[in-house]
Order: C-alpha cells, then structure tokens, then sequence
C-alpha cells in the first residue's frame, strides 16, 4: 500500500525535527507518537461513508450493484509529537501536534491507499497555580468528551448521533474556583473561529456563513474534576453561542447548551456521555445530523446526546463496552421530503491491549430516519482493527 511510503516519510521528517528541538531547546521534553492502524470493515447498506458511516441513505436509481461490501484501510492510522516546558513565566507549558491521514484521498484507482495527512489538534497551554490559557485547534469546551473507540479514528465516533466533536481554533481561559486534594471546580470561556460545516475546495476558500457574520463563537462552561488516574472523573455544564449570515443585515442563532459526564464506578468500570439541545449547531460537528438550514432557510434545532459504559474486567488490557446516541431534529424545522429527521447508533466494543500492540472488533448500526414515505433505514457497520502504538 502506498500509504506506508507516506507513513515512512512523515516519520522520517519528524523524528529529526524532535531531535532539533530537543537539542535547540534546553530543558524542553519532545517525545513522539503514534498508532500504526489497520481498519478492516464490512459494511451493509448505503451509507455517507463506507469505512466510516455515520448515518445511512436512501438508495437511488443509480444504485444498480450491491450497497453493501467489504474493505480495508490503514488511513485512520494517527502520529503526533508532544513537548513539556516545566518552567517559564511561573507556567507549566505543554503542547501538541497531532495528525492522521483522515483528509480525504488522492483521486486514483489506488482509493484509500493514497489518503491525505491531516492536521486534528494542534495546541499550546501555559498552567498556572490556578489558571490556564490554551491556543490552537482542539474540540469545543462544552462537548470535550469523547467514546473510547478503535474504529472511528477519524471522525470521533457517534458523530451525527449526539456526539459534538468538531476541532476548531480558539483561544481558551480556565480559572479555578476552589481546590482540594483531589477536586478541581473551574470557569473556561473561549472564543473560537465560527465555522459553518460548508465544504471547502482543495486550495482556495471562501467565507462559509459562520464566517460571513464576522463574529466569533464564544462558548463557556462550570468544570468540577475530581480523582485521578482510572478514578478520575469530570462533569460539566456549558453553553454556546454564534451567528450565521442570511439576506441582508440579520442573522441567524447558533447556540446550545451541553453537559458531559466522566463517572468512574470503581476502578473496573467507567460511564461516559454528552447531551445537548441547540439550534445551527451542525458546525460543531454534525448536529442536527449534519444539516445547518432547513424549511424556509431557518436554522434547525435539535436535541441529542451519547452515553457509553466501559468494562475493564483485567485491568487495562481488555475493555469491554456498549453505546448508543441520537440526535433528533425538530421535525417543524425540516424540509421532510429530503432531510434527515432522526438518526439513532448503537454499537458495542471489545478491545485488548497487550501493549504495545491493539486489537479491537467493534460493530454498530445506525437507524436513520427520512420523510417522504422513505421511513427508517438501517445500516451495520462491523470494524476489526490491529495496530501498534509507541
């Protein structure tokens, strides 16, 4: 596969640039990363995307051969390089780049062995005794959390199912409130670049209509953290708030509110979640399943969220677990002829991590439902997946 040529030029170039900095930054901690990934899938019906389907389609006229089929792909494959500065400024500094071959594909009869290198997270944070500043592109504060997956890499798993998880650049604040022993509770606010879930061509951009109401997104949230290690846990609560551009001066509301949860139940088993209800949040990452405007070019409200129990019955290296999500649009919002009206996954997940090495076989399905007399379509997705992490 042409991908390991890539992979092999990418460590190549980054292995030097970790040695120059370790010797060009004195008292700076540069270590690199990665998980080689090989993901293979069965997939069973029409989706958006068949290595990683978030939600499935109606069938067309077109659709003469099967909808369904098998495949394989080391694109979801990540690398990243971290750095530690333990002092400057009375700050503890700490930053990251992390990259995977999720960006889409070279056009060739090679398909997915010719992906793209993409820029996820790419981020800088200065820690004080009770303060924190963070720049750069990571997920939206207010839904940070995520499932634990082996097979959705490159989109974070149960996107367009409840799981807001879009990387946006933003400038982050965080101020502790009160400090224990083992509990945090903190105040953050950011403001991030607006982002519309338009589109863009290969090289040239324009303005999506987040960016065309030139203001920001601002988002903040209450953080109360406690533990640590596989005690650890958090629970949040938080609200968004952006403008989308329509005819003439006006604009259109994005905004929402969301809570996660990160509950450990012993030291065996973990509960994690989202919830959210909003409106013009699909460029968040995919709420109201994608879809931003609906009847008569209104944005659309939703209400969703995600919910997955872990086990870890032999330490951390087997994980056993189950999840589910929704995200359910207001029907009175949509175009019901063409639009989606609700989509609901459900998945389980065995993993084993006799490191450094992984293994994992996940299966889901997603239940996506249309108007029009389409009704509810359902489409399974079973992903082994085998890898290396160092």
């Amino acid at each position: 596969m042409r991908l390991l040529p890539s992979l092999g030029a990418t460590l190549a170039l980054l292995l030097p640039i970790t040695a120059v900095a370790q010797q060009d930054r004195p008292g700076v901690d540069v270590s690199f990363h990665g998980t080689i990934l090989l993901n293979g899938f069965s997939t069973s019906g029409r989706t958006n995307n068949t290595d990683l389907p978030q939600f499935a389609v109606p069938e067309t006229a077109a659709d003469s051969f099967p909808t369904s089929g098998v495949g394989g792909t080391l694109r979801q494959t990540r690398v990243s390089v971290r750095a530690f500065l333990p002092e400057l400024g009375g700050a503890e500094w700490r930053a990251e780049l992390d990259a995977d071959f999720f960006g889409g594909q070279q056009p060739s009869n090679g398909g997915r062995t010719f992906p793209l290198l993409r820029i996820r997270r790419a981020w800088l944070e200065g820690s004080w005794n009770r303060f924190a500043v963070l720049i750069g592109q990571e997920a939206p504060p207010i839904v940070e959390l995520n499932p634990v997956t082996l097979s959705s890499i490159g989109l974070s798993a149960l996107s367009s199912s409840g799981n807001l998880w879009l990387w946006i650049p933003q400038l982050r604040l965080t101020g502790d409130l009160a400090q224990g022993k083992q509990v945090r509770l903190s105040l953050e606010g950011a403001v991030l670049a607006p982002t519309g879930y338009t589109p863009q061509p290969p090289f040239t951009t324009d303005f999506d209509r987040a960016e065309q109401s030139r203001r920001p997104y601002l988002q903040g949230r209450l953080r109360l953290r406690w533990g640590t290690g596989e005690t650890a846990g958090e629970l949040s609560a938080g609200a968004h708030r952006g403008w989308l551009s329509t005819a003439g001066d006006s604009l259109l509301d994005s905004k929402a509110v969301a809570a996660l949860l990160l509950l450990p139940l012993g030291s065996h088993v973990e509960l994690r979640g989202e919830a959210f209800a909003g409106e013009g949040i699909a460029g968040l990452g995919g709420g109201s399943i994608g879809q931003v405007f609906g009847r008569n070019g209104r944005t659309i409200r939703t209400r969703g969220g995600w919910a997955q129990l872990n086990l870890r019955p032999n330490g951390a290296v087997w994980l056993l677990g189950a999840s589910a999500g929704i995200d359910d649009p207001k029907d009175a919002d949509l175009d019901t002829t063409v639009q989606r009206l609700k989509n609901v996954t459900f998945g389980g997940h065995l993993h084993w991590r006799p490191s450094p090495l992984v293994f994992g076989v996940e299966v889901r399905q997603a239940r996506t439902t249309y108007g029009a007399g389409v009704g509810e379509l359902k489409a399974t997705h079973v992903n082994v997946a085998a890898g290396f992490e160092f």
